[in-house]
């Protein structure tokens, strides 16, 4: 239950890292504004105070290293059943029904008016 807890705020913890990171500006977005209007030091880093991003960035981060030391540590606190009848869940069954066949019949030899008629040798005259 615990397990499941932390892995659903792991989860969404990345996700809102992707998001965060996805609508930072990068260092060299200012590239192009910076030579012309002469504000040229905010291009090699004098950047100031953190955002609110990079702060958020920071704290989610911290929160998705916890989250994953946490998972590690339930995951070696389980304990492994010693038998197949342990870890399996107790299933019921309904008894199956025996079913018989009945032996193949024999088949009856066939009868003498079933046989073609047998045709007497053609005799042939002597010479």
């Amino acid at each position: 239950m615990l397990q499941t807890i932390v892995l659903i705020a792991h989860v969404g913890i990345a996700l809102l890292i992707i998001g965060l990171v996805l609508l930072q500006r990068g260092k060299g977005a200012d590239a192009g504004t910076g030579f012309g209007a002469g504000a040229s030091g905010t291009v090699f880093g004098a950047r100031g105070s953190a955002t609110f991003f990079s702060r958020a960035t920071g704290v989610l981060a911290t929160l998705f290293f916890v989250t994953s030391l946490t998972l590690a540590y339930l995951a070696t606190q389980r304990v492994a059943p010693t038998s197949l009848l342990q870890g399996a869940p107790a299933q019921q069954t309904a008894p199956q029904p025996q079913i018989t066949t009945p032996p193949p019949a024999e088949t009856p030899p066939a009868a003498e008016s079933e046989l073609p008629p047998v045709q007497p040798p053609a005799q042939t005259p002597n010479e």
